[in-house]
Formats: C-alpha cells, structure tokens, sequence
C-alpha cells in the first residue's frame, strides 16, 4: 500500500523571489496596537483560512499557494483525517498494552501535513517523536513508525530512502543534527534545504540555542519549525518564555514568523517560504506554529491535572480538519462521495495497523542489557539475573511461559 498523498508537491520556484525581502520584514512584524504600558505588541499571526473554513487574503504569502487546486485540497484533507485516524489506533492499541509508549499529534494535523508537503523530495527531515503526519507525506509506511514504540527496533525505516530522520527522543538534539547536515549541504553545493521540528518544550533546551547560533554564523539552510502547542508536558508557555517563540530568531540574526498552526494553508505556505530562502542562500528561518495538543503528551500523562476543559473546548473549535472540510464545502470542491469514500479508507488504515502491530514479535526482554559495556559489567549481570528471576516468577506450575 502506498501512502503518498493525492495532494501535488508543489514545483519549486526560483531562487529570485521575494522570500528574501519578506523574511526581513517578518522578523519584526507585530500587530500595530499595543497591550498596554511595559507590554509587548500582539504578535502577528498568518492566517489563510479562518476556524469557520473562510479563505482570507494575505499579500505576504498568497503567492505560495495561488497554485493550489481542488484536488490539492481535498489531498491536504486526506492527509490530516488519514493521519489522525492512525494516530487514533496508535492510541488504542497502546490502551490496550500493544504498544508501550505512544505521542500523539492530536489537533496538529494542518502544522505537520502543511509542512510536509511544502518539502521536496531531495530536502531532509529531522523529526522529533511527533511527526506522524510529516512521515506520512514522506512515504514512511505507518506501521514503520511503531516498531520503536513496541520496543522491537529502534526506528523501523532506513532515513535515506525518504530523507526522514529516525525519530529522536532526547529532547531538541535534532536541531543540532539538522544544523550539521544543512552546513554539509552548503560545502556540498547542493541546492536543497533541511528542516528540524521541535516542540515549544525544546525550545528551552540548550541544544536549540547552539543550533540557532551555528545555523546563523554559517548560514545554513535549515528551517526550525517549532510546533507550539502550549504544553511542555505540565509546563505552559508563558512560564517557558517571556517573548513570542518566533521573536527568539532576532536575537540570532534570522527571521521568525508566527502561523496559525490549525491552517493547513497557511503552513503551507509559510514553510514553503521558509524552505525557498533557505535554498537561496539566504540561511535560517523560525516557524513558530501556534497550535494546540488536544490530547496527552504521552499515554503515560494525564492533561486534567495541568490544564481545564475550558481551554480545550476553545481549541477543539479551531479543529484543523474540520476548518479545511468547512472550506471545501463552501467552496463545492468535494461532496459526501469524497467524504464517504474516505471514511471507508480511514477504517481499512486502521484495520491493516492493527493487523500489522499485532503481527510483531515481542520484544526480547533481555535485549536491554546487551551492549551496555564492551566487555560486560559486573552489576549488569546482577541486573540481568535478578530481571531473569523475576520473569521467572511468571511461569505457570506445568512450566509453561
């Protein structure tokens, strides 16, 4: 089965467009009225679609999506619901101990499709544990992405076949990757570009700090596309920075814009944008999608304790699939055939998940103590022994396992 969308990738535009001069100008643009005294200025948001499903104009980044058809949409639609119904069984069979771990992307379905389809083929990606969506539009097979979270390989996909990175778990280690990569682009003579994601949490992290100044000294071209979706865990944003996310690129001498991180557009757009300075030599750029975590950090959190219905209420009404379906009704670009016959191929993806991660062996249980020490540990093999004592006390009394 192939997972490509049917959402076109876009042709690449030349070197010579106006993303230069935009990025210098996005960089310090904030809303015009002030919050008060001592206050900063309202941060500017780039929006095309509106959460009612309304296509507003925008002369900044219009241009990166005037090529955009009806088929495309409907394949960006494809993208999220697909998305988030295997994310949605990952979820399940994770609930029901066939996965030990699972991160969903619940409610940042338009920040990773608009992103990744506004790569082409030849740029490289540098996930986090996240981008569920960004592996589907690089071709990563699904049931790939699960192995590691059943403890049976520690990836599942071989990163140059899609230009896909394994997922990284130590938190905001692949900017620094991403940065190292796109300066080799750069001594290479390649014309393609890198992009890093990384959550609002990691932007803390001082790993990013060193892969913003790297990238800046260096001029890399390397997108960081921050996912913000208000929670590091249990910690808000506004404990985490006194600046907008995207105001952080100043300090280091490159643009940062802020996108509604719930317009599958608008991300499109901007990242596209983002993406053609960078292969103009024009060097780094922030993105800071505003966009919400509908659901847990992790299977292992729980979210009512750090945050209330209220505020996820609001944001279920900026729901990124539901904003791109309002709009292609209005728009007569798809009608209950489409919605149907997607529907239908939702619950075949679901089903063939299932099957496949059921399918798996079981990890070997002991495999966590090889390769600790070249040579073995003393206090290893106690640890082995004890781990193969307490296995042991599972056996049924006819000896069975």
């Amino acid at each position: 089965m192939t997972v490509e969308s049917t959402a076109a990738r876009t042709p690449r535009r030349s070197a010579g467009n106006k993303a230069g001069t935009t990025g210098t100008k996005r960089t310090t643009s904030t809303t015009k009225k002030a919050t008060g005294a001592g206050k900063s200025a309202e941060p500017a948001l780039v929006q095309l679609l509106t959460p009612e499903g309304k296509r507003v104009k925008n002369a900044e980044f219009d241009t990166y999506v005037a090529d955009i058809t009806a088929e495309d949409l409907r394949g960006l639609y494809r993208d999220m619901v697909l998305t988030r119904r295997f994310d949605a069984e990952a979820t399940a069979l994770q609930r029901q101990g066939e996965l030990g771990l699972w991160a969903s992307l619940l409610g940042q379905e338009a920040a990773q499709i608009g992103s990744g389809r506004a790569l082409r083929d030849d740029d490289y990606v540098f996930p986090t544990y996240r981008e569920h969506g960004v592996a589907w539009c690089r071709g990563v097979d699904p049931t790939n992405l699960l192995g590691m979270f059943r403890g049976v390989n520690n990836g599942g996909w071989d990163p140059n076949s899609n230009n896909f990175h394994l997922y990284t778990i130590v938190i905001g280690s692949q900017t620094l990757h991403a940065t190292g990569y796109a300066m080799g682009i750069t001594k290479d003579g390649a014309d393609s570009a890198v992009i890093a994601y990384f959550g609002d949490g990691a932007s803390s992290q001082g790993d990013v700090a060193e892969a913003f100044t790297f990238s800046a000294v260096y001029n890399a071209p390397v997108v960081f596309f921050c996912q913000n979706n208000q929670w590091a865990i249990s910690e808000p944003t506004e404990k985490q920075s006194r600046v907008p996310l995207y105001q952080r690129a100043q300090g280091y001498g490159f643009p940062g814009v802020r996108v509604d991180g719930n317009d599958v557009l608008a991300n499109l757009a901007v990242t596209k944008w983002a993406l053609e300075r960078a292969r103009a030599g024009e060097g780094p750029t922030l993105v800071e999608a505003f966009t919400y975590r509908m659901g847990a950090h992790t299977t292992s959190d729980d979210p009512t304790r750090y945050r209330t219905d209220d505020e996820r209420i609001a944001w279920e009404a900026k729901d990124p699939i539901l904003r791109l379906r309002r709009h292609l009704e209005a728009a007569n670009h798809a009608d209950e055939g489409f919605f149907a016959e997607l529907e239908t191929e939702s619950e075949a993806l679901g089903k063939r998940v299932r099957e496949a991660v059921r399918a798996m062996p079981d990890p070997d249980h002991f495999a966590i103590f090889e390769n600790v020490y070249a040579d073995g540990h003393a206090l290893v093999d106690e640890e082995r022994a004890q781990f193969a004592a307490y296995q042991a006390s599972f056996a049924d009394e006819d000896g069975g396992k």
